[in-house]
């Protein structure tokens, strides 16, 4: 719905590779979500202080503020830190989960922790349902 509110949602996705960040923007809005897009981490930051989203689906490896840190700071500013994050990366989900337990070992990055994981590259349906299931909804 232009100019206001959408019935399921905002989705900001912040990924520097433009096809990806095209492809799952057209997923999120034929689906009903108002979205915008950053193509990196310190964007992205900017973007959800004045977006304001739902969720951010979010790629690991970008240039500039990568997508861990950018994670981190959402979780830390005291009005984006309930904000839903959905990890979209080419990074295997095991070893994500794997490196997240050792950053954790360290305080700095303890509160990175994204509350979805899709692996690249994402489909459709997968990105729908996990964003359903973070955002606590059904049906896509």
């Amino acid at each position: 719905m232009p100019g206001g509110e959408t019935a399921r949602g905002r989705v900001l996705v912040v990924d520097d590779e433009m096809h990806l960040r095209l492809f799952i923007k057209a997923v999120f809005e034929s689906a009903g979500y108002d979205t915008a897009m950053a193509r990196d981490g310190e964007e992205g930051l900017a973007k959800a202080r004045e977006f304001r989203p739902d969720l951010v689906s979010l790629d690991l490896m970008m240039p500039n503020q990568g997508g861990l840190r950018l994670l981190t700071e959402l979780r830390r500013d005291p009005e984006l830190g309930k904000t839903k994050v959905l990890v979209v990366s080419a990074i295997e989900s095991g070893t994500f989960d794997h490196s997240l337990a050792l950053l954790r070992a360290g305080p700095e990055l303890a509160p990175a922790a994204p509350d979805g994981y899709v692996e690249k590259p994402p489909t459709a349906e997968r990105l729908l349902r996990e964003a359903e299931r973070i955002l606590g909804r059904s049906g896509a």
